[in-house]
């Protein structure tokens, strides 16, 4: 007779023997299910997620945030009655390195110095030996910011009227050309325009972000965190570190869920516990609730794409042009990758002798958008769909 196991022990038994029974004899697996190495780890909760890991000594870090989408910092007040010797407390002017962090292009600051960007951005970090204290300390500073005029829209971005990037709101563009699409266009039948819009995406990992790092006795620094690219951000810690390679190690803890949203944005938070995990000279742990992670992380680019497509009436494509334009909110991080890769499925699957494709990416005062599954591709098929969709309408075919 078989013996009654606890819930744990039956659950481990069942995926011991799924494992084993998926193996054939030759010990093949082709054409079987593979069961996931950490399967078992997670459903019984044996699995160490970042905010799991015991860590002696231990602080617990926090973000001061801008609370426009664009003003002047005039400045930063720290209520004397409070003890400030209690915690650590950073702003620009103590960093140990330059105020960047290097992604694509180096253009986001760690912590804003002169001018914010966007609503949420940081502006300071506070370290403190326990949740409640931080609290108390995070509640004692005021930055006092004069507001400047802010950027929201893509048509705003264009205008020209406020420039808040470069010199013309433009962080990237491209332009692709196939055949002759103005010429073609004269062999069309009929001539469908139409203009798609998508807007911001929240990537909602289950787990929020969060990171840990620890001063090591050469120097170096250890980050231990949910991250889906460690190389990332081993490059932006040597770099804001100014730090040979050898002398900061990156290891992704168990991550709850990513989706390209722990891709880029952990840089910046792993050199934030370093900043103060050195200052402390302790390890400190950021990790952010779902507030704060959704109003400050990168999200989806919104996305305008207007499509004129000239078509027969059997409903063959001859021509296309499409103006395609990303809001990749306040800085570069991955939006030049993810312009590329819009750019390259705007014209969707579909057989199309003669393309004109432009694209950009423009700056706004929202939080840096970056990666997100599909990386930019989602936004052009959609619209491409869409556009599809009307030209069979248009021509009585069904979609």
């Amino acid at each position: 007779m078989r013996r009654c196991l606890p819930l744990g022990e039956k659950l481990e038994a069942e995926l011991a023997e799924e494992k084993s029974s998926d193996i054939r004899n030759d010990g093949s697996i082709v054409g079987k299910s593979v069961v996931r190495v950490d399967a078992w780890d997670k459903v019984s909760g044996k699995a160490q997620y970042v905010d799991d890991i015991p860590f002696p000594g231990c602080w617990y870090g926090g973000t001061v945030r801008s609370d426009v989408p664009h003003g002047k910092i005039v400045g930063i007040r720290q209520d004397p009655s409070f003890d400030w010797s209690k915690v650590v407390f950073v702003t620009a002017k103590d960093l140990p390195g330059p105020n960047e962090v290097a992604m694509v292009r180096r253009d986001m600051p760690i912590l804003a110095k002169d001018i914010v960007n966007y609503v949420s951005e940081p502006i300071a970090l506070i370290a403190a030996p326990s949740k409640a204290l931080l609290k108390a300390a995070l509640k004692a500073v005021k930055v006092e910011i004069e507001p400047l005029e802010p950027v929201f829209t893509i048509e705003e971005a264009l205008s020209g009227e406020n420039i808040i990037w470069g010199e013309d709101n433009v962080l990237a563009k491209f332009e692709v050309n196939k055949g002759n699409a103005e010429e073609a266009f004269n062999e069309a039948d009929i001539i469908i325009e139409e203009t798609y819009r998508t807007g911001h995406q929240e990537q909602l990992y289950l787990e929020p972000q969060g990171m840990v790092v620890l001063p090591r006795d050469d120097g170096g620094i250890e980050v231990i965190g949910s991250l889906q690219c460690p190389y990332y951000i081993h490059s932006a810690m040597t770099h804001a570190f100014m730090l040979p390679p050898e002398k900061v190690v990156i290891k992704q803890a168990v991550t709850g869920g990513g989706f390209g949203g722990k891709e880029d944005f952990p840089s910046l938070l792993a050199i934030h516990a370093a900043v103060l995990a050195l200052k402390a000279k302790r390890p400190v742990k950021i990790i952010y609730d779902r507030a704060e992670d959704m109003v400050s992380t990168t999200k989806r680019h919104p996305s305008r794409i207007r499509h004129r497509t000239g078509v027969k009436k059997d409903g063959t494509i001859v021509a296309q042009d499409i103006d395609l334009v990303l809001d990749g909110g306040a800085y570069t991080t991955l939006s030049i990758v993810v312009l590329q890769r819009s750019l390259l499925h705007a014209t969707g699957c579909y057989n199309t002798p003669n393309a004109h494709v432009s694209a950009k990416v423009v700056a706004t005062n929202t939080p840096p958008n970056g990666a997100f599954r599909g990386f930019g591709a989602p936004q052009s098929i959609f619209a491409m769909e869409r556009q599809m969709d009307k030209i069979a309408r248009t021509l009585g075919l069904s979609p």
